[in-house]
Order: C-alpha cells, then structure tokens, then sequence
C-alpha cells in the first residue's frame, strides 16, 4: 500500500487531496508513517525504523500501524502498490 502520488504534505501534519479537496492533520508519528508509506517504504521498514527509534514492542506497533493504515485507506487516501499481494 503506498499514499496516492498527489496527496500534498507539510512539515506540520497537514495532509491534502487535491482530487476530492479534503485535508486532515496528523500527528507527528502519523506523518513519519504517511511520508514513509509516500517513499514507497514497506511495512517491513516502517516496522524496523520505529522500533530502532521509538519504545514500542513489535505487536503495540502492528496493531497500530495496521490500524492507521486502514484510516488512511478508508479516507481514500492510499492505493495499492502493484507488487502488493491482495
């Protein structure tokens, strides 16, 4: 999964879709994951970064990334990477 190329960020939490004109605000942890996700990172590295960077344990990481995941997705947001597996 992978934040739609046109999705606008700045420093501050700011996120705009420019297709629907819709903007939210994250906080800061959000908005590494979102600009990561942008990057073209994987799970797998979001997961290695933020458990280096941060005390969090593995499972306390995955629910939440999986679960801000599937906001950013229900708010249309996001697109499938197509090396994605369904």
């Amino acid at each position: 999964m992978k934040i739609k190329k046109n999705i606008a960020l700045n420093d501050s939490g700011f996120i705009f879709d420019p297709s629907t004109g819709d903007s939210f605000n994250t906080n800061p942890v959000g908005l590494e994951i979102v600009q990561m996700l942008k990057q073209g990172k994987s799970q797998k590295e979001i997961g290695a970064f933020f458990l280096k960077e941060y005390s969090v344990d593995e499972a306390t990481f995955e629910k939440d990334f999986y679960d801000f995941v599937n906001m950013l997705s229900k708010l249309k947001l996001t697109e499938r990477d197509e090396n994605e597996k369904i």
